[in-house]
């Protein structure tokens, strides 16, 4: 058998399972965009721990724009561990999303109110 070989692909496999780990990591977040068709909204949910937040494009005078975020405000923040995703209605007025348990079929809506984004409590 001839080690030079292994020995040469070693570092290259080891920089490719490494980056196959980050991968798995990447996925954390889910982001959707408020059905409302007039809205420049963008919801943001951390698919582990359920908390959402929306960031949307905003006009400044003499500048190119700026982005508003909205943190995470009353039912909005971590819910119990599980497996978390957005689904958005097909009601083109509507400018909140569904947050969704995809284990326990549990939802809540998610909408901006104010300076944060709230969510009611889940229900089935």
């Amino acid at each position: 058998m001839n080690y030079r070989h292994f020995f040469r692909a070693a570092p290259i496999m080891a920089v490719a399972s490494l980056a196959c780990a980050g991968a798995a990591f990447a996925a954390n977040f889910e982001f959707l965009a408020a059905p409302e068709i007039d809205l420049n909204r963008v919801y943001r949910l951390d698919r582990a721990t359920g908390e959402v937040g929306a960031c949307q494009y905003g006009l400044k005078d003499n500048s190119i724009g700026v982005t508003l975020c909205y943190p995470s405000g009353e039912g909005a923040g971590a819910q119990p561990p599980s497996e978390y995703g957005l689904v958005a209605s097909r009601h083109e007025r509507e400018a909140g999303v569904f947050r969704v348990d995809l284990r326990t079929g549990a939802m809540s809506i998610c909408y901006v109110l104010n300076d944060s984004v709230v969510c009611t409590p889940p229900a089935k």
